[in-house]
């Protein structure tokens, strides 16, 4: 399938704010505020999909399949929407997929960028289309108060410039419940990349939310890992050492998977107490990442801040660097 690669954003340009998963109504109005005003300092203009109200709320936390598959295709439609911005994560946006029109989609190309659940729809995006997406902060992410400098210095370089990016750790980072109290925070000293297996690798980059990318397994929605794949995975704090082993196992039993050339793990939260001793033990024995460069604690995931990585973009990993581009 060929590539198709977005327009980047420009000054002046319309973001539409879509919930595929979860709707509306979790985001406080002091963290729907300083979302708009991050963007806005950026030269957007913000604008919610149509069915993206407060009351539009089922007992799940979102609204109903049509009306969040109708929101999609909105912005996709939208000739002045430049870039779809997800809400927040939560646990169904595999419901809509099947709901969409890719070949609108193909046709109306534009950066679409969240994390998390919003895996499954990034995922079938990339696969059904060719359209390069983007794992990276929601709508919501931009709404915390402090902390948010390197989330927002890497959305601008890989969303507003063609460059490569060049990824430095960002020297600090924080599990804490920041949208419950945005005063009294809790960062921590970054100690860098765990460099696992050393090595070098350049590729195309594919993955995202561990658990949600594998509900796309021996589907027609998941991403093929293509020649040269370079696979970034993160999971949430719910995940566990079992949990997540026999997750990457099931990864590592596709038959594609003899295309992946490198391994890049984002950041564990505190709760699924996945330490380097941890991850090393579960990399170490998997003998198909044998002779695979792998990098873990990479700043993205359910910490803060968050990277915004070009799935379907491409990697390189040299010298334990990393470094991004379209």
């Amino acid at each position: 399938m060929q590539k198709i690669i977005p327009q980047k954003l420009q000054k002046g340009d319309k973001v539409m704010i879509v919930a595929p998963s979860r709707g509306l109504r979790i985001i406080g109005q002091e963290t729907r505020k300083i979302a708009a005003e991050r963007l806005e300092a950026l030269g957007l203009t913000v604008e919610y999909a149509p069915h993206t109200t407060d009351d539009n709320w089922n007992m799940m936390g979102s609204s109903s399949i049509a009306d969040r598959a109708d929101d999609i295709m909105t912005a996709f439609k939208d000739k002045s929407v430049k870039a779809i911005l997800t809400i927040i994560g939560g646990f169904n946006s595999n419901q809509i997929i099947s709901h969409l029109d890719y070949e609108v989609i193909r046709r109306n190309p534009k950066i679409i960028c969240g994390f998390s659940d919003i895996t499954a729809l990034l995922g079938a995006v990339n696969a059904k289309t060719g359209l390069e997406v983007y794992y990276g902060p929601h709508y919501s992410s931009l709404g915390m108060l402090k902390g948010c400098d390197y989330t927002l210095e890497y959305m601008r370089k890989m969303l507003f410039a063609d460059a490569p990016v060049t990824v430095e750790p960002s020297a600090e980072w924080s599990d804490d419940a920041w949208f419950i109290n945005q005063e009294d925070r809790d960062f921590i000293k970054n100690e860098g990349y765990w460099i696992i297996h050393e090595g070098d690798a350049e590729g195309i980059i594919k993955g995202g939310n561990l658990c949600t990318f594998n509900l796309l397994l021996g589907t027609e929605y998941r991403p093929a890992f293509e020649k040269d794949t370079i696979l970034f995975i993160e999971d949430f704090e719910t995940t566990s050492a079992t949990s997540f082993d026999r997750d990457l196992q099931a990864l590592c039993y596709q038959p594609d998977f003899k295309n992946v050339k490198a391994l890049v793990i984002g950041r564990f939260q505190k709760k699924s107490e996945i330490s380097r001793d941890v991850l090393e033990f579960i990399i170490n024995n998997k003998p198909e990442l044998n002779d695979l460069p792998v990098i873990a604690n990479v700043d993205f995931g359910h910490t803060t801040p968050i990277l915004t990585i070009p799935l379907g973009g491409q990697a390189k990993i040299e010298n334990g660097r990393l470094s991004l581009a379209k």
